[in-house]
C-alpha cells in the first residue's frame, strides 16, 4: 500500500518562507548594527522625540484597601483611573482648600 503525503499547511508554508528570508537577510548583515556609528546610533532606551511634554512622576503612596479593591475590580488601567481620580479632585478644588 503506498503512502499519500498529507496537505501541507499553508501557515506552515509561510512561516517557512519568512524564515529562509531572514536568514538570507541574516547571512548578508542585513538588519544589524556593525559599525561603530550604527551601534551608538541604536542605543538602548526611547528613541528621539517619543517623550511626552510632562512625563509622568513617579511615586508611592498609600491607599486604603477598600479604594485599591474598587479600582483593580474594573481591570488593567486602574492606575491610570486613579490618577484621573486625582485630576477631577484638583479641577474641583480651589488654592485656598486644603
Amino acid at each position: 500500500m503506498a503512502k499519500t503525503k498529507p496537505a501541507a499547511d499553508p501557515e506552515a508554508l509561510a512561516f517557512e518562507a519568512a524564515m529562509l528570508r531572514a536568514l538570507d537577510q541574516a547571512q548578508r548583515g542585513e538588519g544589524r548594527a556593525t559599525t561603530a556609528a550604527q551601534i551608538v546610533a541604536r542605543r538602548a532606551g526611547r528613541p528621539a522625540g517619543t517623550l511626552k511634554v510632562a512625563p509622568k512622576v513617579s511615586t508611592t503612596i498609600r491607599l486604603s484597601p477598600d479604594v485599591v479593591r474598587a479600582f483593580k475590580a474594573d481591570g488593567a488601567g486602574w492606575q491610570t483611573r486613579i490618577d484621573a481620580a486625582l485630576k477631577d479632585w484638583l479641577r474641583t478644588r480651589t488654592p485656598t482648600q486644603s
